[in-house]
């Protein structure tokens, strides 16, 4: 593996792409201002404008939220795993149909496995333009959004529908569904009725973990976040490990898939069989398979980066209420 073809598996943070038109809340007052995007992986999107970084299927995606303070994204569910971890800010993630069922504050380093099948969302609340990351279980990221119903009526009054083929039509471009289109169905009170609603005790004790808790637990060996036998009992259809300056080492190994590297703190000098890289919190690395490689710390001071690697498992349900 050459330099040059490792680059093109590295995407920077500061060349990230944004879509300020990837969903149905685009123009929805509050939720007007965020910016979506989609690193490894088809992702979510709904609209035409979300810029691919890199296609290569992983068994899992890789995205990112990026928000100015106090801009939300409205509830929704998802189909498949949905894990996030903050990159830069302070966030508060809330849940229910409404979302008032119950909510988290979470700050830089630390991540959340939103349990499948509840209505989701989240806002920035720090003071700066604040970063969190995704990863969304399955190749297909399990066939889109689904939204709460007030989310598809406001959005309707600001100009966007949503067809049942899971594409936004915009009216403030001369937009309009295509003949024979019908607008994505709200769903019904018996199917709204089957969405889970959790408590915040259930969610914040078995789906969230801290970032200097995750410090403390680390030793020689990295943490294992999420998995089968991970401090997140779960298996989402992938595997989250957490590596800090003591558990990382020179020694080289590879994997049979894909893998992602992700740092959220300090700077990371990835040396693989061909060459080396450095890495930079927020920038995403995708290692192929059967490529020897090992990370380091390259600088002095705190450190830490998430590894991602698909599992045989199916990206299925995790609330196990």
């Amino acid at each position: 593996m050459t330099p040059q073809d490792m680059e093109s598996r590295i995407v920077r943070y500061g060349d990230l792409q944004p879509c300020k038109t990837a969903f149905i809340d685009a123009h929805t007052p509050g939720s007007d201002q965020k910016e979506n995007f989609t690193i490894i992986g088809g992702g979510v999107s709904e609209s035409p404008d979300q810029h691919v970084h890199i296609s290569i299927p992983h068994g899992f995606n890789i995205g990112a939220a990026g928000q100015p303070p106090k801009c939300r994204n409205s509830l929704h569910n998802h189909r498949t795993a949905e894990v996030f971890f903050v990159l830069k800010g302070r966030w508060r993630f809330f849940w229910g149909e409404r979302g008032d069922a119950g909510e988290v504050i979470m700050e830089e380093g630390d991540i959340f496995n939103i349990p499948t099948n509840i209505f989701r969302g989240f806002e920035n609340i720090g003071t700066d333009y604040g970063m969190i990351m995704a990863i969304l279980g399955g190749d297909d990221a399990g066939g889109g959004v689904i939204w709460a119903p007030h989310v598809i009526q406001d959005a309707a009054d600001h100009g966007l529908v949503l067809g049942e083929n899971g594409k936004l039509y915009d009216s403030k471009k001369g937009e309009s569904l295509p003949g024979g289109m019908s607008p994505m169905p709200l769903l019904t009170k018996e199917e709204l009725a089957k969405v889970d609603c959790p408590s915040a005790m259930q969610v914040v004790g078995g789906y969230v973990r801290r970032y200097l808790d995750m410090v403390a637990l680390a030793g020689e060996k990295p943490v294992k976040v999420i998995g089968e036998t991970g401090i997140i009992r779960d298996k989402p259809g992938f595997e989250v490990d957490f590596i800090t300056r003591g558990s990382a080492t020179a020694t080289k190994h590879q994997h049979d898939r894909p893998s992602v590297l992700m740092p959220v703190k300090g700077h990371w000098r990835v040396d693989y069989d061909g060459g080396s890289a450095t890495l930079a919190p927020g920038d995403t690395m995708s290692v192929p398979e059967n490529l020897a490689h090992s990370a380091q710390p390259s600088m002095t001071g705190e450190a830490a980066l998430y590894h991602i690697i698909a599992t045989d498992d199916a990206a299925g349900a995790t609330w196990k209420g």
